[in-house]
């Protein structure tokens, strides 16, 4: 049975630090599987299109992803140990962060990027990623290596209007 974990928010140490990356011996563990399933339920409750393990207290190389979208190929996934083999163009919208409750903000990321992880059964896997799904792979990887996207952001502001809360709670739910 998977379980919701609280969200820990910008101000704790656990966000600020490099993961740990995992030992693929690791991943058959029932206590490994078990975070991974907490993740997605952690990530579908909140509700969000990515979590990284850091964002859940576990400074491991981690993270989930589903866009909730027509492509399958968009989730859900497992990504473990991700690294990025090529990134290519720019462009520029608005992000929020579960771990950055009702902030909004745009943020310049790669139009176009490869990365390479294995799954959740320790298989290696490759996603050729454009777009909103690009973005979210960024976003997420930024999390393994300490960084939020407060730090990359411009007009960092908070969701005060009604419009911005819809847009701040769109983002963090991956419909914008």
């Amino acid at each position: 049975m998977a379980y919701i974990r609280e969200i820990i928010t910008e101000g704790h140490p656990t966000l600020r630090k490099v993961a740990k990356k995992v030992d693929p011996a690791e991943i058959a563990d029932p206590m490994f599987q078990q975070l991974l399933d907490d993740m997605f339920e952690t990530m579908y409750d909140a509700p969000g299109i990515g979590l990284a393990a850091p964002q859940v207290g576990v400074s491991k190389r981690i993270f989930t992803v589903d866009l909730q979208d027509d492509d399958d190929a968009h989730g859900p996934l497992v990504m473990i140990n991700p690294k990025f083999t090529l990134t290519e163009g720019e462009v520029e919208a608005t992000e929020g962060c579960l771990s950055v409750p009702g902030m909004v903000g745009e943020v310049t990321r790669f139009e176009h990027v490869v990365c390479t992880a294995l799954d959740r059964h320790g298989k290696k896997t490759t996603y050729d990623a454009n777009g909103w799904f690009a973005r979210c792979l960024q976003h997420e990887m930024d999390h393994l290596d300490g960084v939020l996207y407060i730090d990359k952001v411009k007009n960092l502001r908070a969701a005060m209007t009604e419009e911005e809360v819809a847009e701040a709670e769109a983002v963090a739910a991956g419909t914008r």
